[in-house]
């Protein structure tokens, strides 16, 4: 259910309280953004962008016919070897962004026509992007929000989210907390994302499709599949499966490639070979997951 402006008000103030010992994602940092300090994810108390633009290259029923506005945070709570876009997520390439200016491009994605808000890598910003959407829904902001992460979120960050969120769309990057360290300094990763999609799909459920084939809530699952099974594809699809839906859609995605430090990685520097891929669509298949979108090898 959506709630008010008055509980987002509310929510506002709670989540900027969070700021002051900050425990919004798995890290626990615990200093106060709202003093000048900076955690894991370098972000103090003004969020940071490094665009926002109408995006058509997301799933069919979040760009739809008319593109999805995205609005793509700087930083990121995970340093992942291989990100293609570490310019953005790791050396923070971007603008500072107070709520009002993320109002902003709220309200001007909304006019151009987007289908709705999507915010890609926001979880070490909730506090602030709650507080640019207080802004623009009392300026009639009325697009649905898609919430782009990956996975690595805290819940006290989703119980803030709870009836703002209507479209959850998570990656879960790792079955296993030793490669999710190894890979993307995530401690705990695979303990964490579990307890975080639950709560995601308790939340908001299975994706629905409006006439218009458009999504209008639900849950999405993103997961590449990496090279050696580093991904640790059937852990994660027997998860899904078995504790939160079968009809859970899935963008299953082959598209990986060598990026940033994988360069140097003895196992991240190749690509996914066919074999690899066409071993995790007999186990994709095997679990009974058919609703989502394959990519193309």
């Amino acid at each position: 259910m959506k709630i008010t402006l008055e509980t987002l008000k509310r929510r506002v103030g709670q989540a900027y309280s969070a700021l002051r010992c900050c425990r919004l994602c798995p890290h626990d940092c615990g200093v106060d953004r709202t003093r000048g300090k900076a955690g894991v994810c370098g972000i103090k108390k003004i969020a940071k962008v490094a665009s926002h633009n109408v995006h058509t290259g997301e799933e069919p029923p979040i760009s739809g016919t008319k593109g999805s506005g995205t609005i793509f945070f700087s930083s990121c709570n995970l340093k992942c070897k291989f990100c293609q876009n570490y310019p953005i997520s790791q050396l923070r390439h971007g603008s500072d962004a107070p709520p009002e200016r993320l109002a902003e491009m709220m309200l001007w994605l909304q006019k151009e026509g987007c289908h709705n808000i999507n915010l890609v890598t926001a979880s070490h910003v909730v506090p602030q992007f709650l507080a640019g959407l207080y802004i623009a829904r009392k300026s009639e902001m009325t697009l649905p929000i898609v919430y782009n992460s990956s996975g690595y979120d805290g819940l006290e960050s989703l119980k803030l989210l709870d009836g703002v969120i209507d479209v959850y769309m998570p990656d879960i990057k790792y079955g296993s907390n030793e490669i999710a360290l190894s890979y993307s300094s995530a401690p705990g990763y695979w303990d964490s994302v579990r307890p975080v999609i639950k709560e995601m799909y308790r939340q908001v459920g299975d994706l629905k499709i409006g006439k218009d084939r458009i999504a209008t809530g639900g849950l999405i699952i993103r997961h590449l599949v990496l090279p050696a099974d580093g991904a640790g594809t059937e852990k994660v699809l027997k998860f899904i499966a078995e504790e939160i839906s079968k009809e859970t859609h899935i963008s299953f995605m082959s598209q990986y490639f060598p990026a940033h430090k994988a360069l140097d990685h003895p196992i991240l520097k190749r690509r996914l070979t066919k074999e690899e891929w066409n071993k995790a669509l007999k186990i994709l298949h095997r679990f009974g997951l058919e609703n989502g979108w394959i990519q193309p090898y």
